[in-house]
């Protein structure tokens, strides 16, 4: 192991966001409204004032839609942590967290809960590459900090 991963981890409250698809749900939300609107301005006159009405209101219901995937966040307290997916938002205690596992191929991490279930965290998405690694290692740092007691044998 890298030296980086026995470093204290930061100051929180600390907030995660994946980087990769933000840029892509914001940039195709601009141009999909920006197309709408150019469509509403060029038809030819056979179209009327509702139907390019339709269409601007149409664009931006497909931008709220993308709105959704750049959503995901996971925010870190000292006394929680709350983990914001898409549609969903789960606020939990720092002793619920189990454990966070990231199996190589995954989108992105779960998370397992004192319940026996398991939590996914989209905030943290593998097609960011070493930035998801690197935001992992930190959760798991203030994991370890603030969880439950470590299991004997697990570092």
């Amino acid at each position: 192991m890298d030296g980086s991963r026995r470093r204290a981890p930061q100051a929180l409250p600390v907030t995660f966001r994946p980087r990769n698809i933000r840029f892509v749900a914001y940039g195709l939300a601009v141009l999909i409204m920006a197309t709408m609107a150019a469509l509403a301005v060029i038809m030819p006159e056979g179209w009327g004032l509702q139907d390019r009405v339709f269409l601007l209101l149409l664009g931006v219901a497909i931008g709220g839609g993308l709105r959704f995937l750049a959503r995901p966040r996971l925010e870190l307290t000292e006394e929680r942590v709350t983990v914001v997916n898409s549609i969903r938002t789960h606020v939990l205690v720092w002793p619920e967290i189990i454990d966070a596992r990231m199996p190589v191929g995954e989108p992105w991490p779960s998370i397992d809960l004192a319940d026996g279930s398991t939590l996914a965290v989209m905030a943290i998405q593998s097609s960011d590459g070493d930035l998801a690694r690197a935001n992992l290692d930190e959760f798991r740092r203030h994991l370890r900090e603030r969880g439950e007691a470590v299991e004997p044998g697990r570092d």
